[in-house]
């Protein structure tokens, strides 16, 4: 969404880089720069200018004069005003002190309403409560059956009276709605009205009606991310209309330009509340401010990732395997339960762009084939017990057996086994060294080019012995003990898991992860 904007912002900022004090002239060009990659990515005219201006003023003071890096100082305060346009502070429900709490859906028809209706129940059972969907679109085409389809899947109850399809009383559902609630001790409704495909009075005044019915304590205005400037129009007219409490911004996962993320909240003063991010029901989680201006900025989302993980990874088993990546007896099986646990947590796309530094690497990670992830469970499954806890005993005819079982190719076979091996070594010194937290298993990336534990470090050159050159014991046992420790040749052009690197070359982590290492 903000991959534009990201890169312009880093543009201007290398020009500040190396500078020990900024002239009038270098503020003045990088809030010139600041200002065209605003307008470029559609956030409105009037938030641009108060954004730049606060910059200029706030560069100019001597809260940057009497830094050690300027260029650093910069880009805080560009973060700070950020962090201002988008709310501040992170605003959360305001849920009523005599359940049920009533949230009323607004918005353009399109805009996603009913997809998050289902993702906001999901949610919100997931936080302790017992929401109700009610379906109070009746205009839209199957609008009510989409509702329940989408209730059944996030596991929430929905109130359908009505069978909608123009046929209803909108404004009587939402009223019966909140008698069944209570009758049904159900501690949050959240209403589903219908929407427009543009803004008309007969829309406005439904949405009104419904509001004087319910009384709602959340009124959440859903809007399309990717609309651009028209965010800014639509939202004036529905605040003036209905007079939402609360912004939600769907589709963010588009490649639009992201402006209306950054005009709404300052333009309406409503607090942008939560992000839908993707079509899956979980998907969906509360904005913060802070960490979507880190974002822009290329300084990462870590919090969100670390809960996201904690949701994903049960406390006692990611101990149990750290215990066994500690002690050199992690197996294949423990490294498919550890990524079946990492798939809970989203696409590996997402997880590695919420890290810092990582806009860098947009097409290495827009390269990245989710296809190589299943391809590594598929081959593991195909093995037997004995083959998962001790790989060593797959030889030749096992590969070509565990590769006809899993749809590949006996090389896949070859390189998943020899890069397991090099990811056990290195989690163990990792583990030993006080590497990443609970997280085991990730020694290599599926389909992303290798990564080096130090970026710009040089590799070390291969041997030039061949077999000819290398020293063989005389001692049998030793010889037996050499040879199970050599390991295997690597395809030309391997790197983690079977990526070419020859199709994006190494893949290294920022300074920032580096430093965990």
């Amino acid at each position: 969404m903000f991959d534009s904007l990201q890169d312009r912002l880093q543009s201007a900022f290398k020009t500040l880089r190396g500078k020990g004090k900024l002239s009038d002239a270098d503020i003045d060009q990088v809030a010139r720069e600041i200002r065209v990659a605003l307008l470029d990515a559609d956030v409105a005219v009037p938030v641009v200018r108060e954004f730049i201006a606060n910059v200029k003023e706030r560069a100019r003071g001597a809260e940057v004069s009497q830094a050690l890096n300027p260029a650093q100082q910069v880009i805080k305060i560009v973060n700070d005003e950020l962090v201002g346009i988008l709310g501040g502070e992170t605003r959360r429900i305001r849920f009523a002190k005599n359940p049920p709490t009533v949230i009323m859906l607004a918005g353009l028809q399109g805009a996603g309403k009913t997809t998050l209706a289902g993702k906001l129940g999901k949610w919100l059972k997931e936080q302790g409560n017992s929401p109700m969907l009610v379906a109070a679109d009746l205009q839209r085409p199957n609008a009510v059956n989409q509702l329940q389809v989408v209730g059944e899947q996030a596991g929430v109850t929905v109130y359908a009276p009505q069978p909608g399809n123009g046929v209803g009383d909108p404004v009587q559902v939402a009223r019966d709605a909140i008698t069944e609630a209570k009758r049904t001790l159900h501690d949050v409704v959240v209403v589903d009205t219908a929407g427009r495909l543009g803004i008309d009075a007969e829309l406005m005044q439904q949405a009104a009606d419904i509001r004087a019915a319910v009384n709602p304590d959340e009124v959440l205005f859903v809007i399309d991310a990717m609309i651009g400037q028209d965010a800014v129009g639509t939202a004036q007219a529905f605040l003036e209309g209905v007079d939402f409490t609360g912004v939600v911004l769907s589709k963010l996962d588009g490649d639009a330009r992201g402006g209306a993320a950054l005009s709404v909240r300052s333009v309406t003063g409503r607090p942008i509340m939560f992000a839908s991010t993707g079509e899956k029901l979980d998907d969906f989680d509360v904005f913060h401010p802070d960490r979507m201006a880190s974002r822009i900025l290329d300084m990462g989302d870590v919090l969100t990732l670390i809960e996201q993980a904690e949701k994903a990874f049960d406390a006692e088993e990611a101990a149990k395997a750290a215990e066994k990546v500690a002690g050199g007896t992690f197996t294949l099986s423990d490294f498919l339960q550890q990524m079946e646990a990492l798939a809970k947590m989203g696409s590996m796309t997402k997880l590695l762009g919420m890290m810092p530094g990582m806009g860098q690497f947009k097409d290495q990670l827009a390269n990245f084939d989710e296809r190589e992830v299943d391809k590594i469970k598929a081959i593991i499954r195909s093995m037997t017990p004995a083959e998962r806890e001790n790989p060593k005993i797959i030889d030749g005819s096992r590969r070509a057996r565990i590769a006809r079982g899993s749809g590949t190719q006996v090389s896949d076979v070859n390189q998943l086994v020899t890069r397991f091996f090099e990811a056990s070594k290195m989690m163990q010194k990792m583990a030993k060294g006080g590497g990443m937290p609970q997280m085991p298993g990730m020694g290599g990336m599926p389909g992303l080019p290798g990564v080096s534990k130090r970026a710009g470090a040089k590799q070390k050159p291969q041997s030039k012995k061949g077999k000819k050159g290398k020293k063989v014991s005389g001692n049998p046992a030793k010889r037996a003990a050499q040879a199970q420790q050599a390991p295997e040749k690597k395809p030309d052009g391997a790197a983690a898991f079977g990526y070419d690197q020859s199709a994006g070359g190494d893949f290294e982590l920022p300074k920032e992860l580096r430093d965990l290492l």
